[in-house]
């Protein structure tokens, strides 16, 4: 239990860091947000869980695939915004438009061959 109460910690603090950061530098945050923080956590903890680099080697393969659909939300958030949307509306379109993205890129992967 203590495994998964540090696991969740660290997790949560780095989060809340980026936030606590991006309140002074949104380019620091930005680019402490941009290193895949949380993929590199889940790999460890993943391997640490199971030993097993297969397991580990499938994640990171899948997270390859999945970060393009997820910039769907980087560029439809700022561009809603702009429009004068608030931001929960802003917010909520954007994650549908990413959703839909993930829909269709796994789609497109699943036609090809490719099994995440």
């Amino acid at each position: 239990m203590v495994y998964y109460i540090v696991k969740v910690s660290i997790s949560a603090l780095l989060i809340v860091a980026i936030a606590e950061i991006s309140k002074r530098s949104s380019l620091v945050a930005a680019v402490l947000a941009s290193v895949p923080l949380v993929s590199v956590l889940a790999m460890i903890w993943l391997y640490v869980d199971t030993r097993d680099v297969d397991k580990v080697a499938s994640l990171a393969s899948g997270i390859f695939w999945l970060v393009l659909p997820s910039l769907a939300l980087f560029i439809s958030l700022p561009l809603l915004l702009k429009q004068g949307l608030n931001f929960y509306l802003s917010m909520g379109l954007s994650v549908l438009i990413t959703i839909a993205c993930y829909w269709l890129m796994v789609t497109i992967l699943g036609r090809v061959g490719i099994e995440l």
